[in-house]
């Protein structure tokens, strides 16, 4: 992702530190898909990322902040919505097991992260180990 490909808009940044926070998250974005003009699957898959990537954030690194943006590929002639959730908790040791279906390191599934990567368009992750994640992914307007 080339920045002089793209225009970005960032509409909101959310600090999230419980679950009310994450919820609320989740509902502004949702609203704002909606707003966007994505398909109900869409609007769904967004937001259920969003839910994953902020009860994340809550579970593993106790706060962070994820940043909602409106985001054009002026190469494509595309619109989507951009999300970059980022925090300072103890990162991830293994990004590529992390990735893997039912590995989890806490009492979990292990579907969150496998599943975000499934939903959206496009999926980075990054993570250093005692500084934080950030995770930013892109769904794009059918």
């Amino acid at each position: 992702m080339t920045g002089s490909d793209y225009r970005e808009e960032t509409i909101e940044s959310y600090r999230v530190a419980s679950e009310p926070e994450a919820m609320g998250t989740v509902i502004a974005v949702y609203s704002l898909a909606q707003n966007q003009g994505l398909p109900a699957t869409e609007v769904s898959e967004i937001s259920t990322s969003v839910s994953e990537l902020a009860m994340n954030i809550v579970k593993y690194a106790q706060h962070g902040v994820i940043t909602v943006s409106c985001i054009t590929d002026l190469t494509r002639s595309r619109k989507g919505i951009k999300v970059v959730a980022r925090d300072n908790g103890p990162g991830i040791e293994e990004i590529a097991r992390a990735l893997e279906e039912h590995y989890s390191t806490g009492f979990s599934l292990g579907l969150g992260l496998p599943g975000v990567r499934r939903m959206v368009d496009e999926f980075y992750i990054e993570s250093l180990l005692g500084s934080g994640t950030r995770v930013t992914i892109i769904k794009w307007k059918p």
